[in-house]
């Protein structure tokens, strides 16, 4: 895979993206930062920025001034590529809190195609409605240890609204939601992004993450998307990586909230 070109793809493709279609939601781009702002209260994401070291303190206090107005908090997507170098450091002055480190992973979809192999007594269940919201949701706040009220709410208005754009899949035991995922198909590009894939504690090490990801695989397989990318935090960066994934950069969220407000 040509790591540099795959970047460059992903940046002018989907970081630079000036369209989205999810409800409410809209795409603000200038020269020096794109901007992806949803409906309030929802966290909104500076996407992309390409500041010079003269200029980017007041780029970063425009940002602060526009989301303050707005009274909504503000995530800013770090890639450890983008300019100015020292960037993260103006962030963190400008009062912006560093999240995880997460490595951006991307595998030609072909490569990582497989059969999807679960153990005895698990299935995969697509999400289709608010029950199946309910269950990934659930599967979700086991696997990775904190309720996600926001991402439950933008589940259900993708459900409703957008289910042909991302598409959830929920891995049950029973009755027990164990482990769940979604795909995110950016239209006009070449990349299909793999999120929020987890597995309860109990049920890791069965290959119900391999699974996840072989079926997310084959839907983007049977739309023509020629890469998969995730952002994927250290316990799933080696199961990923031998699936043929490959390191494209690192990338960490940096979290802003107008005074007065609660992250």
């Amino acid at each position: 895979m040509d790591i540099p070109a795959v970047r460059a793809a992903y940046d002018s493709q989907v970081r630079q993206a000036t369209w989205t279609a999810e409800p409410g939601a809209v795409i603000e781009a200038d020269a020096r930062v794109v901007r992806y702002v949803p409906p309030a209260p929802q966290t909104s994401c500076i996407t992309w920025s390409a500041l010079a070291a003269e200029s980017a303190d007041a780029v970063i206090e425009a940002q602060q001034d526009y989301f303050g107005a707005r009274g909504t908090p503000l995530e800013w997507k770090y890639y450890d590529y983008d300019e100015p170098a020292d960037l993260p450091a103006r962030l963190i002055a400008h009062g912006f809190t560093p999240d995880d480190e997460e490595l951006m992973l991307v595998a030609e979809t072909a490569a990582v195609q497989a059969p999807v192999e679960l153990p005895a007594g698990v299935r995969l269940v697509p999400v289709t409605d608010a029950a199946g919201v309910a269950a990934m949701t659930a599967a979700h706040d086991g696997a990775f240890g904190h309720p996600s009220p926001e991402l439950a709410d933008r589940m259900l208005t993708a459900v409703s609204q957008t289910p042909d754009l991302v598409q959830m899949v929920v891995a049950m035991a029973g009755d027990d939601p164990v482990a769940a995922a979604r795909i995110e198909f950016v239209e006009g590009t070449d990349f299909a992004g793999l999120w929020s894939g987890g597995t309860v504690p109990a049920w890791r090490g069965r290959g119900i993450f391999r699974a996840l990801v072989a079926y997310r695989a084959g839907l983007a397989a049977a739309r023509g998307y020629r890469y998969l990318q995730v952002d994927a935090l250290p316990a799933s960066r080696p199961i990923l990586q031998r699936l043929g994934f490959q390191a494209v950069a690192s990338t960490t969220p940096y979290l802003w909230q107008p005074q007065g407000g609660t992250m």
